[in-house]
C-alpha cells in the first residue's frame, strides 16, 4: 500500500447518481478511511454536450445525504482545461500524439465498412503519419481537428489490477483514442489521467467499463514520464436475470430510492456489500465499520446481482432499529407523515410493518380511516348476528368505563381486554372480530387494540355505536 493514500470519486454531471456510482464512491471513501488517506471529489464536466443543469449540485447533495463528505473538492475538471491542453501538446512534441483532420462523414464511412467486413470498429489511423509541421499549420489556421493518442502498433501491455490481478491486452486492440475533441475540450482519457497525476491520486477505483481503456491511460503516464497509480476495476451491477443493471428493470438512481423512503444508511450498507462482504456471519454494518474492514483485493471479480428483495429486508431492519422519536422525525421530514394526532399515533403502530417510508401513507390511512361495510362483515366465521351484536354491546360498556390514558397504552389494553373476555367466558374471535371490523371496516387491518390507540376513546365509541346500529 502506498505511504500516502489519495483516492478520488469523479462523476460526470450528466444526470442522477447511479447506484453503481454510489458503490464506487463508497469504496473510494472506505479506502481513504481505512488507510488514513484523502477522499477527493472531482466533477468531470468536460463533456459539455451531455451536461445537465443542476446535476453537480444534486450529486454533491446526494453524496452528503449518504454520509460521504469529501476531504478535498469538489474540483471542476473544466477549470483545468489549459493544463490538459498543455499535456496534449507535450505528447505531440514527444511523438506520442498527433493531429487528426478526418471529417465526421469520413469516420462514419470507415466505421460502416468495418462493420460490414466484420472488423473491429476503430480509427484507421489515416492521419497518423501526417507531416507534423503541416498538421500544426493546418490546426493554426483553424482547420477543424482533434488530437489523437499515437498508441503502439505491436506487442501487448501487461497490467496489474488490484481486483483482477494480471491483465494483458494486445496493442492491436487499442484504438488511437481522441484526447482533445474538435471543440477544444479534452476527453476523459486525457483529462482524468492528467488530473490523477496532478492531484497525486494513489489508487484509481472505478467501474470495469474502463478496464479496456487502461492501456491508453498507462501509455499516457509512460509517455509523460509519470508514475501511474494502482488501479482497481469494479465488477458490473446486474439485474436478477444477470443482464446489466438498467432502468428498464427498476430504479437505478440513488435519488429515486431515497425519494421512496429507503434510509440512506440502509442503502449504503446494501450497496457496499454488492460484490464484497468482510465477514460471513452478519450483513448489517455502519459505513465506519465497513471502512475499518475494507480490503479492495477481496472484492469479487464477477458481477454482483442487485437484489431488491434483500434491499427491502435490510431497509426494514434499519427502520425497526430506529428509536421512535427519530423514526417519527425522519418520517415527517421526508414528507411521509400526514399532519394530525391520529396520523402520528397510526405512524407509531405501523412502524413494525414498514419496508420503506413511502409505504407509511397507505398504512396510516388504513389505521385512521374506516371503510364503509355491511352488517354481515361484523359476524365472526360460524358465529351469528345476534352474538356479534351482544359482544359489541358488552365491549361498548367495558370501554365506556376506561379513561383516555387507558387508550394510550396498547399492551395494557390488550392484556386487560383479553382477561375480561376470558372472565366472561367468551371467545376472542367472537368478540375481537366484530370490534376490529367496527373500527376499520376491513377484514385485514391492525389489531383492534392498535386501532383504539389511533382513534382514541371518543372515536372508538362512535364507531362501535355505529356498528351496533347496523345490527338492529
Amino acid at each position: 500500500m502506498a505511504s500516502k493514500v489519495r483516492v478520488r470519486f469523479a462523476p460526470s454531471p450528466t444526470g442522477y447518481l447511479h447506484v453503481g456510482g454510489l458503490r464506487t464512491a463508497l469504496y473510494n471513501w472506505f479506502m481513504a478511511r481505512r488507510h488514513g488517506g484523502t477522499f477527493v471529489l472531482r466533477i468531470e464536466d468536460t463533456d459539455r454536450a451531455r451536461m445537465v443543469e443542476g446535476a453537480t449540485e444534486n450529486l454533491i447533495r446526494t453524496l452528503e445525504v449518504c454520509g460521504l463528505k469529501q476531504d478535498e473538492g469538489p474540483y471542476l475538471q473544466s477549470e483545468r482545461r489549459e493544463k490538459h491542453l498543455a499535456c496534449a501538446y507535450e505528447l505531440i512534441e514527444k511523438g506520442y500524439a498527433y493531429y487528426c483532420f478526418c471529417s465526421k462523414e469520413r469516420l462514419e464511412e470507415v466505421s460502416k465498412n468495418q462493420q460490414l467486413n466484420k472488423q473491429p470498429v476503430m480509427y484507421d489511423r489515416h492521419c497518423r503519419d501526417l507531416d507534423r509541421t503541416t498538421a500544426e499549420n493546418r490546426a493554426a489556421v483553424g482547420d477543424e481537428h482533434v488530437i489523437r493518442l499515437k498508441a503502439p502498433l505491436e506487442g501487448s501491455i501487461v497490467m496489474e489490477d488490484l481486483i483482477r490481478g494480471r491483465v494483458e491486452i494486445p496493442w492491436a486492440q487499442v484504438d488511437d483514442q481522441v484526447l482533445v475533441k474538435s471543440d477544444g475540450y479534452p476527453t476523459y482519457h486525457l483529462a482524468a489521467t492528467c488530473d490523477d497525476h496532478d492531484m497525486e491520486i494513489s489508487h484509481v477505483i472505478r467501474g470495469e467499463e474502463w478496464l479496456s481503456s487502461l492501456p491508453k491511460h498507462l501509455f499516457i503516464y509512460q509517455a509523460m514520464g509519470w508514475e501511474a497509480p494502482q488501479f482497481a476495476h469494479l465488477p458490473l451491477l446486474l439485474n436478477p436475470d444477470k443482464s446489466k443493471l438498467s432502468k428498464r428493470q427498476g430504479d437505478v438512481a440513488v435519488e429515486e430510492y431515497l425519494a421512496k423512503g429507503y434510509l440512506p444508511e440502509a442503502l449504503v450498507n446494501f450497496v457496499a456489500l454488492l460484490g464484497w462482504n468482510p465477514t460471513a456471519d452478519r450483513e448489517i454494518f455502519t459505513k465506519e465499520e465497513l471502512a475499518a474492514l475494507f480490503d479492495i483485493t477481496k472484492v469479487n471479480k464477477g458481477g454482483a446481482v442487485f437484489n431488491r428483495e434483500k434491499l427491502d429486508w435490510m431497509n426494514a431492519e434499519y427502520i425497526q432499529a430506529l428509536p421512535m422519536d427519530e423514526y417519527l422525525r425522519r418520517l415527517s421530514e421526508g414528507g411521509f407523515l400526514p399532519e394530525g394526532i391520529e396520523q402520528e399515533r397510526a405512524a407509531r403502530i405501523v412502524k413494525a410493518r414498514l419496508v420503506k417510508f413511502a409505504d407509511a401513507r397507505e398504512l396510516i390511512d388504513e389505521a385512521v380511516n374506516a371503510l364503509p361495510y355491511e352488517a354481515p362483515a361484523l359476524v365472526w366465521k360460524k358465529s351469528d348476528a345476534k352474538i356479534a351484536k351482544a359482544r359489541l354491546e358488552g365491549v361498548r360498556a367495558w370501554l365506556e368505563g376506561k379513561d383516555e390514558t387507558w387508550f394510550a397504552d396498547v399492551p395494557r389494553m390488550e392484556e386487560e381486554t383479553r382477561a375480561w373476555i376470558a372472565e366472561k367466558g367468551w371467545s376472542n374471535g367472537d368478540t375481537l372480530w366484530p370490534l376490529r371490523v367496527a373500527l376499520s371496516g376491513r377484514e385485514k387491518s391492525p389489531s383492534p387494540f392498535e386501532l383504539m390507540f389511533v382513534a382514541g376513546k371518543i372515536e372508538t365509541l362512535v364507531r362501535v355505536d355505529a356498528a351496533i346500529k347496523k345490527m338492529q
